[in-house]
């Protein structure tokens, strides 16, 4: 009978060592961000940089490589410095993104790399000018370093109206 009650008491044991594991490796997983959610934030953080024309904001989220990309008005910039000074001299004026946030989608390329697709309407204006809403498919492609998510390009392509 004691032999009985050891290998009972065994499987018991066996048993609640798995279960602890299996809920120890969830509550791991869970608590660990997803990817696409640490883009998602990333892009977030971006927006909002660019809305409150927070320079210094959006320095610390595009990549640190001549290798940056920005397309606008059908031109390249390359770099984050030249990529600021643009930013700074298009903040003197009107410059606010809204995302439609329920049409964003990240698609990872890889465990180092995403691609973020986002229609969204920029209202853009010289200053001392009238503001006129734009809207773009947004595409931005970001990489992981170990500070986190950075942006390493960015390319707006004009839209319609929907």
């Amino acid at each position: 009978m004691t032999s009985l009650v050891g290998l009972c008491r065994g499987r018991i044991a066996g048993r609640l060592v798995w279960c602890v594991a299996v809920l120890v490796f969830l509550i791991m997983k869970s608590a660990a961000a997803a990817p696409e959610d640490e883009v998602r934030t990333t892009f977030d953080r971006f927006v909002t940089a660019q809305n409150a024309h927070d320079i210094k904001a959006l320095e610390s989220l595009l990549l640190g490589s001549p290798d940056f990309l920005w397309i606008t008005r059908g031109m390249p910039v390359w770099g984050p410095d030249t990529a600021l000074k643009r930013f700074t001299a298009l903040y003197e004026g009107t410059w606010h993104l809204d995302p439609e946030a329920s049409n964003l989608k990240v698609i990872m390329i890889g465990d180092g790399a995403a691609q973020i697709y986002v229609p969204i309407v920029f209202t853009i204006g010289a200053p001392g000018q009238p503001s006129q809403p734009m809207r773009f498919l947004m595409n931005q492609v970001l990489v992981k370093t170990p500070s986190g998510w950075k942006v390493s390009s960015i390319l707006p392509i004009p839209a319609p109206a929907p």
